[in-house]
């Protein structure tokens, strides 16, 4: 996946991602986030849909569904690079 979205941070700037990843998890859909400008941090955010049917990506606050999330990336990681 080779997408871009931009973000506003928590001080309305604009910051651009590359989308590295979505996957399914339970009853949920998550994304993986890089920034283009640091490549050595990941963000793994919940997507969920608004009332007109938009895209919002949410913060994981609950840390047993991050940590749920962070190891389903993690595996979907190994088995791509298992299978190559």
């Amino acid at each position: 996946m080779d997408d871009r979205i931009v973000l506003l941070d928590e001080n309305g700037k604009e910051e651009e991602f590359e989308v590295a990843a979505t996957f399914g998890l339970d009853d949920f859909n998550y994304a993986v986030l890089f920034p283009i400008n640091d490549e050595n941090e990941a963000y793994i955010l919940r997507m969920e849909y608004d009332d007109n049917n938009e895209l919002v990506l949410v913060g994981i606050e609950d840390d047993d569904e991050l940590n749920d999330a962070i190891l389903a990336y993690e595996s979907i990681l190994k088995e791509n690079i298992e299978q190559k």
